[in-house]
C-alpha cells in the first residue's frame, strides 16, 4: 500500500550542554526518506526551512511546512519523513531549557526572526564561534517561547493492519476509494476495519480522513497556494467545500486561522 522509503539513522554530532544549551546539526535529505523511530535526551525542535516533512510521534502525526516546526520533547520517540527535499535542521534544546514546560510535542509558526536566528546558527557551528551561537541561542529560546500555535494533529492507530491504510491515505489524501476497497488491500473486512477506527481513533474512517486532508491542506496554504489549488489537489469539489469544512474544523476560514485568529482543533 506504501511506497518503499529509505530508513535513515539520526544524525550525530554534538548535544546541548548547559552552557549551550542550543546546537544545530543539519543534513540534506531527498525527498520520501524517513529518519526511523529514535529519541534524545535533549528536547527538539524540528524544522526545515525549505521543505514539507511528516513527523510522527506519540501516536499522531503532523505534516510540517517551512513556516511551522514543531517541538519534541526529551526522551519521546519520533519520526521524521520528509515528504520534499530539504534540508532538514533541528534545533537541539538542553532539556533544563525547554520553553513549553510539560508538552510533548507542539506545533509553531517560525516567525521571520526565529528563521533568521537559526540561519544564523547554522553559519556559526565552528568551535571558534561557540560565544556567538550562545548568544544565539539564548535568543532563539526567547523567541521560540512566544511563537503560536498551531493545532493540526493527525491520530493515527496501533493495530498493523489499520495503520497500514491510514499512512497510506496521509500519503496520498485526495484518494477517494471507500472503506470497503481499502478492506480488501489491508486483509480486514469493512466491518473490522469502521471497528478499529471507532475503537482506537474515536471517529469514523470519513471524519478522519478529513482531518488528514485537512492537515496537507492548512500545510499547502502555509506555504502560499490559492485555496482553489489546495481544494483541487485534496479531492474537494470546490474552494467554498474546502473553506467549510475547515472552518467546521478549526473555528476560523483559512485566512483566519493563518491571521492568528481564535481556533478550535
Amino acid at each position: 500500500m506504501q511506497s518503499i522509503r529509505a530508513i535513515l539513522p539520526p544524525t550525530q554530532g554534538p548535544g546541548p550542554t548547559g552552557e549551550r544549551p542550543v546546537s544545530l546539526w543539519s543534513r540534506e535529505l531527498p525527498a520520501d526518506v524517513s529518519v526511523g523511530a529514535h529519541s534524545h535526551e535533549w528536547g527538539q525542535l524540528t524544522y526545515t526551512h525549505n521543505g514539507m516533512m511528516r513527523v510522527s510521534a506519540e501516536g499522531s502525526s503532523w505534516i510540517v511546512p517551512p513556516q511551522r516546526a514543531i517541538w519534541i520533547a526529551p526522551h519521546v520517540v519520533h519520526e521524521v519523513t520528509m515528504l520534499e527535499a530539504a534540508c532538514l535542521s533541528p534545533l537541539r534544546i538542553h532539556a533544563s531549557r525547554n520553553p513549553f514546560g510539560g508538552e510533548h510535542c507542539r506545533v509553531v509558526e517560525v516567525s521571520s526572526l526565529l528563521r533568521e536566528l537559526i540561519a544564523a546558527l547554522e553559519v556559526g557551528e565552528q568551535p571558534r564561534e561557540a560565544g556567538r551561537a550562545a548568544l544565539l541561542g539564548e535568543l532563539i529560546l526567547d523567541e521560540l517561547a512566544r511563537a503560536p500555535s498551531r493545532p493540526i494533529r493527525v491520530p493515527l492507530p496501533m493495530d498493523k493492519r489499520l495503520r497500514s491504510l491510514c499512512e497510506a491515505l496521509i500519503d496520498a489524501p485526495s484518494d477517494t476509494r471507500k472503506l470497503a476497497d481499502w478492506a480488501k488491500e489491508a486483509g480486514a473486512s469493512e466491518r473490522t476495519l469502521a471497528r478499529l477506527f471507532e475503537r482506537e481513533l474515536g471517529m469514523g474512517f470519513g471524519q478522519w480522513r478529513q482531518q488528514v486532508r485537512l492537515a496537507h491542506g492548512a500545510s499547502l496554504i502555509a506555504r502560499g497556494l490559492p485555496l482553489w489549488q489546495v481544494a483541487q489537489q485534496l479531492g474537494y469539489a470546490s474552494q467554498s467545500a474546502f473553506t467549510a469544512m475547515f472552518r467546521k474544523t478549526f473555528g476560523s476560514t483559512p485566512s483566519g486561522f493563518f491571521a492568528g485568529e481564535k481556533t478550535r482543533s
